[in-house]
């Protein structure tokens, strides 16, 4: 995928673009702030290190195995976060969302909003027939947001990972393309 043909999303208040270099740095503040990594699976201690994240952006558009967005403002202006979906199966017809945001746009119905533009993307444009979240067991508020947006928990896998030396567990949510 080029930039030419990344597909740019607006929706009411938000504009979901393709990420630009000059994102690693709120990229950076995300993925190093304690409260913000706490559930999420990876997490970066210097602004060098997070071109690692850089590259997983870009790599999942030329690889074909997903597709993530810079969550922002309509007016481009102010950085909220990212989402999008990874890990996905041409095959299988499935993907894994994910999703992460700043602190100080907690609370404002971000995620809300932009969760369901991200599944019918899955849905309508990469043929998805499923949409997956794996969420730890100890979230709270992202458990209860995929029970708003009709994700159907279906499971828990015990003590499946390891994360800073402790086995944590994870919680199966999933959206079909029919529901």
């Amino acid at each position: 995928m080029t930039v030419a043909d990344f597909p740019i999303i607006r929706i009411d208040r938000l504009l979901l673009r393709q990420f630009v270099d000059s994102d690693i740095e709120n990229v950076y503040k995300g993925l190093s702030d304690p409260e913000i990594i706490k559930y999420y699976g990876v997490s970066y201690k210097t602004l060098e290190d997070t071109k690692a994240q850089m590259r997983f952006f870009s790599d999942l558009e030329k690889e074909g195995t997903g597709i993530w967005w810079a969550v922002c403002s309509l007016d481009n202006k102010t950085f909220y976060g990212a989402g999008g979906l990874n890990s996905l199966s041409k095959e299988h017809k499935k993907a894994e969302i994910g999703f992460w945001l700043l602190k100080e746009f907690w609370g404002q119905g971000v995620m809300i909003e932009v969760m369901p533009v991200i599944c019918n993307y899955g849905f309508d444009n990469l043929g998805l027939h499923r949409i997956e979240g794996l969420v730890e067991t100890d979230n709270l508020n992202c458990k209860n947001a995929m029970k708003k947006l009709d994700f159907k928990h279906e499971g828990t896998m015990r003590d499946c990972e390891i994360k800073n030396g402790k086995f944590i567990s994870l919680d199966i949510y999933a959206k079909l393309r029919s529901e």
